[in-house]
C-alpha cells in the first residue's frame, strides 16, 4: 500500500466508524424492544430463542384462549340482555304500567267511602 491509499483510507475512517457504531446501536435498539415488547427472538436459522415455549405453557395459552372465547360469549349475551332492559324500560307502555301502579296505590291509599245500597 502506498502513502495516497492510506491518506484515502484515514479520510473514510471516521464515516466507517459512525455507521459501524450507528448499525451496532440499531441491532442492540430493536433486540432490546422486541424483548420489552414480548416479540420472539429468533436465531441464526430462525429456531426461537427467546422466549421459549414449553408444552405447559403452550397448554396453558390454549386454556387462556379458551376461557377467553367463553367469557367473550357471556358478554355478548349480557349485552343482548342488557339491550332487552333498555328496551323494555324505554318503552312507553312501561311508562303508563307505572302510571296505572301509582293510581293504584294513591287510590288504596285514599280514604274509602261507604256506598249504601238499596236492597
Amino acid at each position: 500500500m502506498g502513502v495516497d491509499e492510506i491518506s484515502r483510507l484515514a479520510e473514510f475512517a471516521p464515516m466507517i466508524g459512525v455507521v459501524s457504531i450507528a448499525a451496532v446501536g440499531g441491532w442492540v435498539l430493536t433486540t432490546w424492544m422486541r424483548v420489552r415488547h414480548g416479540y420472539p427472538l429468533d436465531g441464526a436459522w430462525g429456531q426461537a430463542v427467546y422466549p421459549k415455549t414449553s408444552t405447559a405453557e403452550q397448554e396453558r395459552i390454549k386454556l387462556l384462549s379458551q376461557e377467553n372465547a367463553q367469557l367473550r360469549a357471556e358478554l355478548g349475551s349480557v349485552k343482548d340482555r342488557l339491550g332487552n332492559v333498555e328496551r323494555i324500560v324505554t318503552d312507553s307502555g312501561y311508562h303508563l304500567t307505572q302510571e296505572i301502579e301509582a293510581l293504584r296505590v294513591s287510590d288504596s291509599t285514599a280514604p274509602q267511602t261507604t256506598r249504601s245500597t238499596k236492597q
